[in-house]
C-alpha cells in the first residue's frame, strides 16, 4: 500500500509488519458534523478496513477535544453547560457516522479524561527548555525547537494568518515569538478548570491531542490523519510537542484530506456554508451519501453539491440488483482491482468504479455464478452497506 505524505511531498510504502497505529483527530463537540467531516471520517474508514482485509493488525484511535475556546464560547453564548453540550453533540455525531457504515474507532480518549497526562507532558517539555510563562499561561517556545515550521513548510505570513484563523494569539503582547502557542492556560471565572502544578487552568487544544495519542499509541504514530485544515497550526504544533521531548519522528506517514467547499468556500461557520451530515440523510439513504463521497479522491477537494446524490442512488440501485442476480464475469479480477486501488494512495473512485463494472457484468449476462458474490465481498471491502436503508 502506497499513501501520499504530507510531509516528503510524495507517495510512501505503508509497512505491513506489527500493530499499525492509527490515529485521527476528532471532533471539538458543539456543532453538528457537517459533510467536510464526513469525507475525513471516510477516508481513514477505508484505510483501516482496507488495512485489515490485507490482514494487518491496526489500533485505530479517534480523540474529542471535550474542553476548548470554540465550545466553551458555544456553550456560554447557549447557556448550556459544557459537558452537557459535549456529550449530546458526542451522540449525534456517533450516530451519524454509524448510518454512514464508519468503523467505531478501537480507542475514542477525551481531553477532559486526559489532565494528568497532559500536564505530565508540559512538565516535560519545561525541563528539557521548550516552555516559557506569560500572564499565568504557559507557552511553547517555537525558537527552542529547530525544525518547528518542516511538515507544512508554509511561509510566515501564511502561518500567521492561519493562527489567527485557527484558534491562536499571534497578536498577543509579551510572546517571544508570534507564532509561539499556548499549553496550559489560565481559566476565568466560570470557565472549567484542574487546579495543577500550572496553575489553576485547562489545557491547550495542541498539547491537549499530543498527550491522547501519546498515551493510546506511544511517541511515534504510524499514520497520523485529519483535514488539509489542521496542517498548520494543529498538526504543526502537535508534531514539535512530542519530537521536542523525544528527538525522534512523531509520525511516520502524514495523511491529510482535502478541503470541501460548498458556495464557493471551505465550509466554515464563518461562512454560513455547512451543509450538515444530518440534513443530508433526512433526504437519502446513509448508502447514498457514502457513495457519493467515495466518488471523489480523498486528496482532490471538492464542491458539495446535492446533484451527486442522484447517481449515487442510481448505483446503489444497480448494486442491489447485482448481488440478487444471475451469472457474470469472473469476479476475481474485480475483486484485485479494488484491492489495488485502494493500495494506490486511497483511491476511492477506481475501486468503485471496478465494483460497478462487475455488476453491470451480471445485467449483461455470462456464465460465472459467483458474480453476485463478487459484488458483495468488493462491497464489504469497501463499506459499501447493501441492506441498509434508514
Amino acid at each position: 500500500m502506497q499513501l501520499f505524505d504530507t510531509a516528503s511531498r510524495k507517495l510512501e510504502e505503508v509497512s505491513n509488519s506489527g500493530i499499525l497505529g492509527v490515529y485521527v483527530c476528532g471532533i471539538t463537540p458543539y456543532a453538528a458534523a457537517h459533510i467536510g467531516h464526513a469525507m475525513v471520517y471516510l477516508t481513514y474508514d477505508l484505510l483501516i478496513r482496507r488495512l485489515r482485509d490485507r490482514g494487518q493488525e491496526v489500533a485505530s484511535v479517534r480523540n474529542i477535544t471535550d474542553v476548548d475556546d470554540s465550545i466553551l464560547e458555544y456553550a456560554r453564548a447557549h447557556k448550556v453547560n459544557y459537558l452537557a453540550l459535549g456529550e449530546s453533540e458526542e451522540a449525534r455525531f456517533a450516530s451519524e457516522m454509524s448510518q454512514l457504515n464508519l468503523l467505531p474507532p478501537d480507542q475514542e480518549p477525551r481531553a477532559t479524561h486526559s489532565i494528568q497526562s497532559t500536564v505530565e507532558l508540559i512538565r516535560e517539555l519545561t525541563a528539557g527548555g521548550f516552555t516559557y510563562v506569560l500572564d499565568g499561561d504557559t507557552y511553547f517556545n517555537t525558537a527552542a525547537f529547530a525544525g518547528f515550521g518542516n511538515l507544512s513548510m508554509y511561509p510566515d505570513t501564511l502561518r500567521l494568518a492561519l493562527a489567527r484563523a485557527r484558534g491562536g494569539d499571534p497578536d498577543k503582547p509579551g510572546k517571544r515569538h508570534p507564532l509561539d502557542f499556548v499549553l496550559w492556560k489560565m481559566s476565568s471565572p466560570g470557565e472549567p478548570s484542574w487546579d495543577t502544578e500550572l496553575g489553576t487552568g485547562r489545557p491547550g487544544w495542541h498539547v491537549g491531542c499530543a498527550a491522547m495519542s501519546r498515551s493510546a499509541l506511544g511517541s511515534t504514530v504510524d499514520i497520523h490523519g485529519g483535514g488539509t485544515d489542521l496542517v498548520f497550526p494543529h498538526h504543526e504544533c502537535k508534531r514539535a510537542i512530542v519530537e521536542a521531548i523525544t528527538g525522534k519522528p512523531f509520525v511516520k506517514h502524514w495523511v491529510h484530506t482535502g478541503v470541501v467547499t460548498y458556495a464557493g468556500e471551505k465550509m466554515s461557520k464563518s461562512f454560513g456554508n455547512l451543509v450538515f451530515v444530518g440534513d443530508v440523510l433526512r433526504s437519502c439513504e446513509p448508502t447514498v451519501l457514502r457513495l457519493a463521497l467515495m466518488s471523489h479522491h480523498y486528496r482532490s477537494g471538492f464542491e458539495w453539491d446535492t446533484s451527486m446524490l442522484e447517481p449515487a442512488s442510481e448505483l446503489l440501485s444497480r448494486l442491489r440488483s447485482a448481488i440478487a442476480g444471475g451469472a457474470g464475469a469472473d469476479p476475481r479480477p474485480y475483486l484485485a482491482e479494488v484491492r489495488a486501488a485502494l493500495d494506490d494512495d486511497l483511491n476511492a473512485p477506481r475501486a468503485v468504479n471496478a465494483v460497478t463494472d462487475l455488476a453491470d457484468s451480471i445485467s449483461e449476462g455470462g456464465s460465472d455464478k459467483s458474480a453476485g458474490d463478487g459484488v458483495l465481498t468488493c462491497c464489504n471491502i469497501l463499506g459499501i452497506d447493501l441492506v441498509r436503508r434508514t
